[in-house]
């Protein structure tokens, strides 16, 4: 088989920020017809990568050299990237909900004579890249009616209609279940293949990585550490194992990326009985159905579900009534019923929720580490109104280092810190609060396998503190390999209880199809 030739070659790329330099000499080679996967912890220079290919750092703020279809090349915005074929699909979607997928896919590049809008054309021509892409739906639908999955059809859409010759995707499955994901990536396969489309996958999820990369670059504290190449048995597997790709991102072996807990479990902390919550915006509609959940002290509990089984509305129901309507039901903490009725009441009594999103509700992205670490429970270090601002400087600095957050300063804005310690300081704030159950919703999404095992790591060290924690995560076996109880949710109901020990991923899965 002839050797590929290259498509893209960034040449000793060096990108320096005061005080720091974020990439060092990296070097990074796609070739035609290629899926080739970027890897690395979160801070490796991934993103700041991507943003001097993308020309967001224009020409003349970095070293290096760019050489894309064989001409140097000078982007001083994105546009002039999109132009050339470098096309970049972010992790947070970059569509108008309340247009169509035809205007969406031809946004900013209408098909339009004396500004006058050919919606004909617009319809016609979008209908051809949704095939491409097996999107059968009405060019003329709402984005906003998709699923995520399919809204990241559309953007790859998007993407085909500004004639791409390689796509950037960032975390493209972050947010999609294991069904989406795995058609996601049919769909790079079969823009290789058939349409000669190459793409730059980013991922934490490293099994998708070693499942359809052709090459993988790995990045570490902004340098390129080595390619490997990946060649495929007969039956698809990979050459390259995940441990293998975890080696050269951490610089180390993690054998065992689920640490080990031997803490006793106590008695029952948490209790919901008899749990409905109907839909707010259709109340004629169950949304959770009779739920019943036990957490004991020193127990981390799992939920486990496809996307939109009730698993966060169940936690943020219950986390002071934040979702739902006409909800029913009882909440019991130590055997007593408690109130949660706000979500104050609900953080007053011990219960504290670690957000599936972290930027959009669990920060303050403007806010500093020192002011979203004490936001929780202000009281605590406050005298009436007024806040003691050397005491909050002491609990951001003790949390930092008890959580081992990498942050220049307790001063930095949280929306500048990589996800793994922005996710560390949203934990911060929630312990801060004293808490006496602890929610977790998908604590590990959108970071590396370093931060991964860090997070675990503080997890089992909070029951082993006696917090009662109940996590949510659609990563099986994360559910799997943390969890001394698993309760399986599907389509608002609890289906099945199993032992963690004892639990497989196909069990979880025959009970969650079973419904």
């Amino acid at each position: 088989m002839s050797e590929k030739a290259a498509l893209l070659e960034m040449k000793n790329i060096t990108k320096t920020f005061p005080g720091v330099k974020a990439l060092d000499n990296v070097n990074l080679l796609v070739k035609q017809r290629e899926i080739h996967a970027l890897v690395g912890e979160n801070g490796a220079g991934k993103s700041t990568l991507v943003k001097v290919l993308s020309g967001v750092y224009p020409h003349g703020t970095y070293e290096g050299d760019i050489v894309f279809d064989g001409k140097h090349c000078a982007f001083s915005d994105i546009k002039q990237s999109e132009k050339t074929g470098i096309v970049i699909i972010h992790q947070e979607l970059a569509l108008s909900p309340y247009l169509s997928i035809a205007e969406n896919i031809f946004l900013g590049d209408e098909r339009a004579k004396y500004n006058i809008i050919n919606w004909n054309k617009t319809r016609d021509d979008a209908l051809i890249y949704m095939q491409k892409l097996g999107l059968e739906e009405n060019p003329n639908l709402q984005v906003n009616k998709l699923g995520v999955g399919k809204q990241q059809l559309v953007e790859i859409a998007k993407a085909l209609a500004k004639d791409a010759k390689i796509l950037i995707l960032d975390e493209p499955t972050s947010a999609l279940n294991e069904k989406d994901s795995e058609h996601l990536l049919q769909i790079l396969r079969e823009l290789r293949d058939q349409h000669d489309i190459s793409s730059v996958l980013i991922s934490h999820k490293l099994n998708e990585v070693a499942a359809v990369a052709d090459n993988i670059t790995i990045l570490r504290d902004g340098k390129t550490i080595e390619t490997l190449n990946v060649e495929r048995k007969t039956d698809g597997t990979a050459s390259i194992s995940e441990e293998r790709i975890i080696k050269g991102m951490v610089g180390r072996e993690i054998t065992d990326r689920f640490p080990k807990r031997n803490t006793p479990v106590g008695d029952i902390v948490f209790e919901v009985k008899n749990w409905t919550v109907y839909n707010p915006d259709n109340p004629e509609r169950k949304k959770l159905d009779n739920i019943n959940i036990t957490v004991r002290s020193g127990e981390v509990v799992g939920l486990a579900g496809l996307v939109g089984a009730g698993r966060t509305e169940l936690a943020t129901s219950v986390f002071g009534k934040y979702y739902g309507d006409n909800i029913s039901g009882v909440t019991m903490i130590n055997g007593k019923e408690v109130n949660l009725n706000s979500i104050p009441k609900a953080i007053e009594q011990g219960l504290a929720y670690m957000t599936e999103d972290r930027k959009e509700f669990g920060l303050v992205l403007i806010g500093t580490v020192k002011e979203n670490t004490t936001l929780a429970k202000l009281e605590k270090i406050a005298k009436g109104r007024i806040i003691n601002e050397h005491e909050e400087i002491v609990v951001a600095e003790n949390y930092c280092k008890k959580l081992n957050t990498k942050t220049p300063s307790i001063l930095q804005f949280a929306g500048n810190l990589s996800g793994g310690n922005q996710q560390k300081v949203v934990l911060a704030k929630w312990l801060f609060s004293d808490p006496r159950i602890l929610i977790l919703d998908e604590p590990t999404r959108g970071i590396d396998v370093g931060a991964k095992h860090e997070i675990y790591m503080i997890i089992n060290d909070l029951a082993a503190q006696g917090i009662a924690c109940l996590l949510i995560s659609s990563e099986m076996p994360e559910i799997i390999g943390m969890c001394d109880r698993i309760y399986v949710m599907s389509e608002g109901r609890i289906t099945a209880e199993m032992e963690g020990k004892k639990a497989t991923q196909e069990e979880i899965m025959r009970n969650i199809l079973s419904n």
